[in-house]
């Protein structure tokens, strides 16, 4: 590897390998608008270049390599669970109004304008919901089995707040989702589990339920 090559990676690099590139910025105000730049002191690029020489020769670098690819794959196939979420105990119902303002003028495919800027929309007014939302903890068998034999594929979408949906694909050969970030519970206000988001004329329902204690039929559909 040339010097230019070890020097280029230098910047990524550093941070993984426990380097701080330590930048010595002279700025000084002598009553003049200019631009400062970074200066890297030439004996600590000396020092990344032999530390990454180093890691070169030992096979370190590629072993940094394979840990960040298979963190990343890891970190796919098993995303971090969606923190402050708990089984639910007791039933808990809402109302949630999907609507928004628009911060620009909407216009369809022909230019036509649908919505002016400073318009309150429904999204339910033009589209509807066909499948429920239904939100599990993938790591509790309970919560996952009653959530597929309550409702098939095209009744619902099972969106995972923990666990791994590629785990769970291949036994039950069904697509499942996850809630990343916590994204959607946090915006429907959900904090327990199994909770249910259903179309409820121009408004979301939104129900968190204890687990029923009676088993449920499996069915082609949601059953009561």
């Amino acid at each position: 590897m040339s010097r230019l090559a070890l020097l280029s990676a230098a910047g990524g690099a550093a941070l993984l390998i426990g380097w701080p590139l330590i930048s010595a910025v002279r700025a000084a105000d002598y009553g003049q608008m200019g631009q400062t730049f970074p200066i890297i002191e030439a004996d600590l690029l000396t020092t990344i270049e032999t530390r990454l020489r180093t890691l070169e020769a030992n096979g370190g670098i590629e072993r940094l390599q394979r840990e960040m690819q298979e963190q990343a794959v890891a970190s796919v196939q098993r995303p971090k669970r969606v923190d402050g979420m708990t089984p639910a105990t007791t039933k808990r119902e809402w109302l949630f109004d999907p609507s928004i303002v628009t911060e620009d003028d909407i216009v369809d495919a022909k230019g036509n304008r649908i919505a002016a800027r400073g318009t309150r929309v429904n999204p339910l007014d033009m589209v509807q919901l066909s499948q429920a939302l239904v939100f599990v903890d993938g790591d509790n068998a309970a919560e996952l089995q009653w959530a597929l034999r309550t409702w098939n594929d095209t009744a619902a979408k099972i969106i995972f707040v923990s666990g791994s949906p590629f785990d769970a694909m291949k036994p039950w050969q069904r697509r499942f989702y996850f809630d990343q970030g916590g994204t959607l519970t946090s915006k429907f206000g959900i904090r327990h589990t199994p909770a249910v988001v259903s179309q409820a004329g121009a408004s979301l329902k939104i129900s968190e339920m204890p687990l029923p204690r009676a088993a449920i039929t499996p069915s082609g559909g949601k059953t009561s």
